[in-house]
């Protein structure tokens, strides 16, 4: 009681009521066995979990505060999805060395069926990357034609924007909007990705590279892409929401009108091709560039150009999600993952559609020239070099190489490279030369390598026109979107029809 401040007068009672209470149980624990002793094993119990919380806390705390915060957020999807893809490669190692012969022999017994699974997993494993190199390449592409630096600021020369990106679409909140039809409002985005992706099955990337080789992959192709707008009005409808009507209603009408126009401009390619299998329609044009449908059928490929244009909801025919007009159209209420299905739908539509234009007009896989001779490289067997000779060749070109790109580094890098410092560079130049060396290697003596790189090429070249489009052209109104397709393209696509069935008749007599 001494230890009270004198100005406290009224807590002097509770030491009275506090030493009260224990006089009052006494009776009851002096009436307990002596051997039992309730009390002192929780009480060690208790306090031992207490100081192993304090100190994971502590942990934790400086775990956050001189590690976690120093992360990069690409550093920390790796630190989370790391130890995730170990432990499934170890799954799956230890699956085949126990289930080895058996699964064996029924992929030996299913191998269609293996095919066709191995087909749709390759597929939908490449859609988002792909997406993300679009989207990468219109970032950095506008802002060079806008006389910007554009991404520089996640990876090199800011490559990881675009994942960065597809990363913060995944991580925002998704809800629907007060009144939306909830089932129909969560399908939609998956109808549009889907009806999308699902095109890729018969594009053939190679001879030997495509999904499902169908006679009638053509009419596949276009049966199964118009589903798209299936999924774009039960967005705009079941969105309760004005704006996202509009742009539903106005996504039918521009699919609907531009489909028309854009068949049509493919049955002069089907005339001259005798089929409707995309892989037999490269093969026809095989040969050099002046055998391509390009120039067989300029008119057409201008017309499924345009047309497929409007079909992808590109500039200048991005009347669906016209933001001066009607906010963001069908995907006004969308946020989260479910807009980021139609994000990345928007962006494969754009690598289909410019795959699909290569596959028609400009030869697919099959080089526009002929080559002078045949080359290949089947003459080097490396297996016939001792380990020892590849370890002594390894080791002189790696030591020589990287003395001859140092010393480029310093001739043309000026007296502020020192030796020691153009070392490390030029070991990376030495490994990005290697590595071209390599590629050019492969793509000589290797078929599937060679035709793969041509394909991949020109569809990327048309990509890079799309991306030009939009930092180009502005938006046409919507009267004169509708009037073209049905006052143009329509007729125009009936007269090179007319004129290309009549060529063919009168050359065949």
């Amino acid at each position: 009681m001494t230890d009270q401040p004198t100005g406290e007068q009224p807590q002097r009672e509770q030491p009275q009521n506090v030493a009260a209470e224990p006089r009052s149980e006494q009776p009851n624990v002096a009436a307990e066995p002596q051997g039992e002793q309730p009390q002192s094993e929780p009480t060690a119990v208790r306090s031992m979990r207490d100081r192993l919380e304090a100190g994971r806390a502590r942990v934790v705390r400086a775990w956050h505060d001189y590690a976690w915060d120093h992360f990069s957020p690409l550093e920390r999807a790796v630190f989370l999805l790391g130890p995730v893809a170990v432990l499934l490669a170890a799954i799956v190692t230890l699956a085949i060395i126990g289930l080895g012969p058996p699964f064996l022999d029924f992929i030996g017994a299913n191998l269609p069926i293996v095919r066709f699974v191995v087909a749709v997993t390759a597929i939908l494993l490449m859609t988002v990357p792909t997406a993300f190199v679009i989207i990468y390449l219109e970032l950095k592409v506008i802002a060079r034609m806008n006389l910007r630096v554009g991404p520089n600021r996640l990876g090199p020369i800011g490559m990881a924007t675009s994942v960065m990106h597809g990363l913060k679409v995944l991580s925002k909140e998704d809800f629907p909007p007060t009144g939306a039809d909830v089932g129909v409002f969560t399908l939609a985005p998956l109808v549009t990705f889907l009806a999308a992706i699902m095109t890729l099955l018969v594009i053939p990337f190679a001879p030997a590279l495509v999904g499902q080789d169908l006679n009638v992959g053509l009419l596949y192709f276009f049966a199964v892409g118009g589903l798209s707008v299936v999924g774009l009005l039960m967005a705009g409808w079941s969105s309760f929401n004005k704006y996202s009507l509009l742009g539903g209603l106005r996504s039918a009408a521009q699919i609907v009108s531009y489909e028309i126009p854009l068949t049509l401009s493919v049955v002069g390619v089907i005339i001259l091709a005798g089929t409707m299998s995309l892989n037999h329609i490269v093969l026809s044009q095989s040969g050099s560039m002046l055998d391509w449908f390009i120039f067989k059928q300029p008119l057409a490929a201008l017309i499924f150009f345009i047309a497929a244009t409007a079909e992808a909801n590109r500039t200048p025919f991005d009347m669906t999600e016209a933001d001066s007009e009607i906010v963001a159209g069908f995907a006004t209420e969308y946020s989260g993952m479910r807009f980021g299905f139609f994000f990345f739908a928007e962006y494969v539509n754009v690598f289909i559609i410019s795959a699909l234009t290569v596959t028609l007009f400009a030869g697919g896989w099959t080089a526009p020239f002929n080559w002078p001779r045949p080359i290949n490289l089947n003459w080097f067997d490396p297996f016939a070099i001792s380990p020892i000779a590849w370890f002594a060749i390894i080791l002189t070109v790696v030591w020589f190489g990287t003395l001859f790109f140092a010393l480029v580094v310093r001739l043309f890098g000026g007296r502020d490279w020192g030796i020691l410092d153009a070392i490390p560079l030029g070991f990376l130049m030495l490994g990005g030369a290697l590595t071209g060396l390599i590629g050019l290697a492969c793509f000589i003596s290797i078929d599937w390598i060679r035709d793969l790189t041509w394909f991949m090429g020109k569809t990327y070249f048309f990509v890079f026109v799309f991306v030009w489009m939009r930092a180009t052209l502005p938006r046409v109104r919507v009267d004169q979107l509708m009037g073209f397709a049905w006052k143009w393209l329509l007729p125009a696509s009936l007269l090179n029809l007319f004129v290309t069935a009549t060529a063919v008749v009168l050359l065949n007599r």
